[in-house]
């Protein structure tokens, strides 16, 4: 991998080389370098921004944020998010990193597919956010050059990301679509299956058992 990226170097600490190596083994090339310029984008903005945050983590953070995708850290019950926080959190703990920063981490990344919060909690739960908005949707495009962008997507190229990260996410969502209630993963099996009927909150607290 490059160094610096758009001025952005690259953590490259025995954590964060097995980190991208772990993240390598089990994830597409799409995903892998999605992650990564999460990470880049992410730390544009928090030094635009004039924030304190921790590289590492926050690089860790960018890089394990969709790992619950993956096969091999797919489970039944959890958010894919949560899944891949879990994975961050056993891996941090596993090289030494005291619990604050790994459960800072592990928060990082089970918010970052949810709107409205973590934009206002600590720089590296912001920034992988704000990285997140940026790479999937262009949030906040225009607040980076465009040479800022085209150096990002040069060092990790997007190909056809839009249709392969729709169809990565609804096939996570589509093995069990009871973890996407209540959250945006639901668009992508509706996207993807529009016979699907998404769960209503209302009908659940109509079904619930009490009497009024």
């Amino acid at each position: 991998m490059a160094d610096v990226i758009s001025g952005i170097k690259i953590p490259d600490s025995q954590i964060a080389r097995e980190a991208a190596e772990l993240v390598r083994q089990h994830e597409t090339e799409m995903l892998f370098n999605h992650s990564v310029r999460v990470y880049v984008f992410g730390a544009i903005k928090g030094i635009r921004d004039n924030l304190k945050f921790d590289s590492e983590l926050l690089y860790v953070a960018a890089l394990f944020h969709d790992l619950g995708l993956a096969d091999a850290y797919h489970t039944e019950t959890k958010r894919f998010e949560v899944d891949g926080a879990d994975a961050a959190r056993e891996f941090l703990r596993g090289h030494g990193i005291p619990e604050p920063g790994a459960d800072l981490v592990w928060e990082a990344i089970a918010l970052h597919s949810t709107p409205g919060i973590a934009e206002y909690m600590r720089p590296e739960i912001a920034l992988t956010r704000a990285g997140v908005r940026m790479d999937v949707g262009g949030a906040g495009f225009d607040d980076y050059t465009r040479e800022q962008r085209e150096q990002v997507i040069t060092a990790f190229p997007r190909h056809d990301f839009k249709n392969e990260f729709i169809q990565i996410q609804a096939r996570s969502a589509l093995k069990k679509p009871k973890t996407t209630f209540g959250t945006i993963n639901v668009d992508y099996i509706e996207y993807c299956d529009p016979t699907f009927r998404r769960p209503n909150l209302c009908t659940g607290i109509h079904a619930s058992p009490w009497h009024s």
